[in-house]
């Protein structure tokens, strides 16, 4: 592809990993800057997969791999959730053989193939100046390499997880905390009407923030990490006690996917790992649910106490994002092409201690973001330690 010399160069944008509402403001805040800078912003479709399988020969039909972005098309996209430009859990760096394109499987014909070569002569045909991929710890570690091959990256971090390391926010994390709350409300009626324990499963594979802060908003008794492994005999006996002092006659547990029975390991929905060696993680809410039942029965004279089980999944990832995931987005996207205008690269954009800032984007890779349980969690009580607020920022947990 041959450049317009008559535009300052070419932004080429991406999402990666699990969809969350925001990302289709964040798309619209990068292009319509960019597009008033004077750029020209191409999108990049299915995250990393559309730089893996797109023909470098300009006679090609790639429109499924990329396309160009106006301030028509993404004005009426940034106000809805998920992303237009698609995503993948793809990782360039491991292409299983089934997965590799067919105009490159005589190249690559190995088990797991590295084809980074192919993305960067790909970024090189489409021409593009710098590159800002949207995603997670995965999806941006990758990004990480493509920096340390030469590539001008300015990256933003999402995740519903909120745990991309250097940013105290990550597109996606309010949204989420703000529909389990609202689910939480909703359910209550049954869990009230029933008198029962009510097990929410919530996300979270390493770290417990999107389980900690509704908890700490109120909206349940108790939450469960992936960071303290949890007796049952405790969390039980503590749902009992709330149960018993609730009106209502019914107590509520937020799980994390990735929380863990004391000497136990996470639960997986099957041994499928994807590109970036994860398996599908779900049911460890399914079994706090069964022994919650069956040790009830052990502190209620023989008598169980019923259980509302739901998982919330992409209950919380649809729909629109909140008034928070609108207005960051649109900061991250004007950070990012405020490093681009003044040729920096290489960088995060975040969000610490309350402003917004950038930072090596190497971040993601040099560490890990979790919740600091030993500053955040009563390991007896399974809840966050209330404390003083003063000075701390807006979702309290930060990157520390």
């Amino acid at each position: 592809m041959t450049k317009n010399n008559k535009i300052k160069g070419r932004i080429a944008i991406l999402t990666g990993g699990g969809d969350v509402p925001g990302l289709n403001p964040a798309i619209r805040a990068i292009t319509i800057r960019a597009l008033r800078e004077g750029f020209e912003v191409i999108g990049i479709r299915r995250g990393w997969m559309g730089l893996v399988d797109m023909i470098r020969d300009k006679n090609a039909d790639n429109t499924e791999f990329y396309e160009i972005l106006t301030e028509t098309r993404v004005n009426k996209a940034g106000r809805s959730g998920g992303t237009f430009l698609h995503t993948s859990r793809t990782n360039p760096s491991r292409i299983a053989n089934w997965n590799v394109p067919d105009h490159l499987k005589e190249k690559y014909n190995k088990p797991r193939n590295d084809i980074t070569p192919e993305v960067l002569k790909n970024l090189e045909f489409l021409g593009i100046d710098y590159l800002i991929p949207i995603g997670g710890d995965d999806t941006l570690s990758y990004a990480v390499r493509l920096y340390h091959e030469g590539v001008k990256i300015v990256a933003m971090p999402k995740t519903m997880d909120n745990d991309v390391p250097g940013t105290d926010y990550s597109i996606g994390f309010s949204t989420c905390i703000t529909r389990t709350i609202q689910i939480i409300n909703n359910l209550r009626t049954s869990a009230g009407s029933h008198e029962r324990f009510m097990v929410l499963e919530v996300f979270g594979r390493y770290a417990g923030f999107t389980a900690m802060l509704p908890t700490i908003a109120g909206a349940a008794n108790r939450c469960v990490i992936p960071e303290y492994e949890f007796k049952i005999e405790n969390l039980t006996e503590l749902l009992i006690e709330d149960r018993m002092n609730n009106p209502s006659k019914y107590s509520v547990v937020l799980v994390s996917e990735g929380a863990m029975f004391k000497g136990g390991e996470m639960v997986f929905e099957n041994e499928v790992k994807d590109a970036y060696g994860h398996a599908k993680l779900g049911g460890i809410g399914d079994l706090v649910s069964a022994r919650l039942k069956e040790y009830s029965a052990n502190c209620c004279k023989g008598r169980p106490i019923g259980v509302i089980n739901q998982k919330l999944g992409y209950l919380v990832r649809g729909g629109d994002p909140d008034a928070i995931d609108s207005i960051v987005p649109m900061a991250y996207g004007n950070l990012a092409i405020d490093l681009v205008l003044k040729g920096i690269h290489g960088r995060l954009v975040v969000l610490k201690n309350g402003r917004y800032d950038n930072l090596p984007i190497e971040v993601v890779v040099d560490s890990k973001k979790t919740v600091n349980i030993q500053k955040h969690y009563n390991t007896e009580r399974l809840r966050p330690f209330y404390k003083s607020f003063e000075l701390q920022p807006l979702f309290i947990m930060t990157n520390e």
